[in-house]
């Protein structure tokens, strides 16, 4: 059930982000097209993407807020992962169409025509800008969401784009040569492919089951609760926010099932209050034997 609130919510901010990142996206392509600017319209472009990104990861939720049924006993929260994918590929077109775009101005080179509305357009975008990335990642903190997290990981980048293009602007109005307008549109094309590999190395870890929670952590957890004689064989998969950890726990032979069953609890209870309540825990029970080293570590 709160994994299902927490989709919900998470549904609602994609709404509220989509709507004020085609609203940025719009307003630089229409400026940056008026005024020649292929800085500007480069990263206007990025804010599209960051609108379109929203409307995949906004389906992408959809699927995965799906319960657990027969033939996904796990759940549909991979879903989320390959709409993350799907994002990064996305913004790696957009970057080789920004460098494409920003080759042909080096030989035909157009000055930027200049106006105060432009630097107020992007004054007021910049200011989206941040209330985006700070609103996202403050809601993707507190309900444990990777994927708006992410999402305001590759926000932020827009705020260094748009001021490096609001630099760019300054600079050519006092004089500097128009060339200076495509190398900046490269410079916006390597932010696109940085935060395009930062969502597709996220994402990917969590496709190759890369592990989430510290072995060591969970180790110096465990190892102090009443019963547990030793713990190992720790492995963990997927993400910060939907968790699978199992283990192998060694205890006393003579201890009864009730009690390590009831054993079983308290490590679960105990994971899920430390890490995410949404952690699903399986426990190994095995009987400790002196002077057997069994603490196997995978």
């Amino acid at each position: 059930m709160e994994m299902a609130q927490n989709y919900k919510q998470v549904q609602k901010v994609l709404l509220i982000i989509l709507f004020a990142n085609f609203g940025v996206a719009i307003l630089k392509i229409v400026v940056g097209t008026l005024i020649r600017s292929s800085a500007m319209t480069a990263d206007g472009f990025h804010s599209l993407s960051d609108g379109t990104s929203n409307i995949i990861a906004l389906i992408g939720i959809h699927f995965a807020a799906k319960p657990a049924d027969t033939g996904h006993p796990y759940g549909h929260h991979k879903m989320e992962t390959l709409t993350g994918m799907a994002i990064g590929v996305l913004l790696l077109s957009v970057g080789i169409k920004v460098v494409v775009e920003a080759v042909g101005k080096f030989s035909h080179p157009v000055m930027p025509t200049i106006t105060t509305f432009s630097l107020i357009a992007l004054v007021i975008t910049l200011g989206i800008n941040i209330f985006v990335t700070t609103y996202e990642r403050r809601v993707g903190e507190k309900l444990g969401s990777s994927v708006l997290i992410s999402d305001a990981t590759h926000t932020k980048s827009d705020i260094y784009i748009t001021i490096g293009v609001l630099l760019t602007l300054l600079g050519v109005k006092f004089g500097l040569p128009p060339i200076l307008d495509p190398i900046v549109s490269l410079v916006v094309a390597g932010f696109i492919f940085y935060a395009a590999w930062e969502v597709l190395k996220e994402n990917g870890n969590v496709l190759l089951d890369a592990s989430p929670i510290d072995t060591n952590q969970v180790r110096e957890l465990i190892l102090p609760l009443n019963g547990v004689r030793d713990v190992h064989k720790i492995r963990s998969r997927g993400t910060n926010q939907q968790a699978f950890l199992d283990m192998h726990v060694l205890v006393d032979p003579a201890m009864s099932i009730e009690a390590g069953h009831e054993l079983e609890h308290r490590i679960e209870d105990t994971v899920r209050a430390t890490f995410n309540p949404n952690t699903q825990v399986l426990v190994h029970i095995e009987p400790f034997q002196e002077g057997v080293d069994q603490t196997e570590k995978i």
